[in-house]
């Protein structure tokens, strides 16, 4: 694995510098948009909603649209002198016991990788998370996003679960939350006698993503049974031999695009060429 950030864990007056991986990756089989005509693929460009124009990437900017529809855009240089303290720091603001924090808070996992020079220090934080049933509550940004994040001991790693904040948690706001709903003594009997019988040790590799084996297995099918169309490649533009040539070439091309011209304009204008 190749670490994605590099920086160090502070808590009190120790620094534990340390690697950051991604713990996680996505196993869905991957697809292209085509053209089903002739499986082409489809390309999207950058094009401008005000003139038409494609824009090149380096005048991309982000804007910010206010309500009345105006559009504030802010250059990498309005936001570069943002205060982001947590750059290069996990900043450890408390430690609190690993059942209060809601799994539902939980976003991305990262393996955290002691250098050489923290790891006395490193298995130190881990053992005390173990012993105490804690996990430290941080800050951190990553990607230029400041997020709360959890550090917590797994498997002999600490691992760091970026959160989300609380006002990015939606309210459960459902009516029959604020319903009297009556549940029978021998129903809810029953209910627990049913999860009893179904409870057993969670064990992670006994479960499998069905869907994707069935969606390999139809393209593998799809290319044993050869129902395949591989893409033609685009022909190579003849090279112009001159510049009067490629001019030449340009004008014959924009002419094909724009298609015969009216044949009113044509008599009105004595053959004159049709101004754009």
């Amino acid at each position: 694995m190749r670490s994605m950030w590099k920086g160090a864990i502070s808590f009190g007056l120790v620094t534990i510098p340390v690697k950051l991986y991604t713990a996680t990756e996505q196993r869905d089989v991957s697809f292209r948009q085509v053209h089903v005509k002739d499986g082409g693929r489809i390309h999207f460009r950058r094009v401008c909603s005000i003139d038409g124009e494609e824009v090149p990437y380096a005048d991309v900017a982000k804007g910010f649209e206010l309500p009345d529809g105006e559009m504030v855009v802010l250059t990498d240089e309005d936001l570069e002198h943002l205060p982001l303290p947590t750059a290069r720091s996990i900043e450890v603001l408390n430690f609190s016991p690993a059942e209060q924090v809601d799994p539902i808070l939980w976003n991305r996992s990262y393996y955290v990788e002691p250098e050489a020079a923290g790891t006395r220090a490193y298995v130190l934080l881990r053992e005390a998370l173990e012993r105490t049933g804690k996990v430290a509550v941080t800050k951190v940004a990553l990607r230029q996003r400041e997020s709360l994040a959890a550090l917590r001991s797994q498997d002999g790693l600490l691992v760091l679960e970026t959160m989300l904040w609380p006002d990015e948690i939606r309210a459960a706001d459902f009516p029959f939350l604020d319903e009297d709903v009556d549940v029978r003594a021998q129903e809810l009997r029953m209910a627990t006698s049913l999860v009893d019988s179904m409870t057993e040790d969670f064990d992670p590799d006994q479960y499998h993503d069905e869907y994707r084996e069935a969606l390999q297995q139809v393209v593998e099918a799809k290319v044993e049974g050869r129902d395949v169309t591989e893409p033609a490649e685009p022909a190579a533009a003849a090279e112009p031999a001159s510049l009067l040539d490629a001019l030449q070439a340009s004008l014959d091309a924009a002419s094909r695009d724009r298609g015969p011209a009216p044949a009113k304009r044509r008599a009105g204008q004595g053959g004159r060429k049709a101004s754009a």
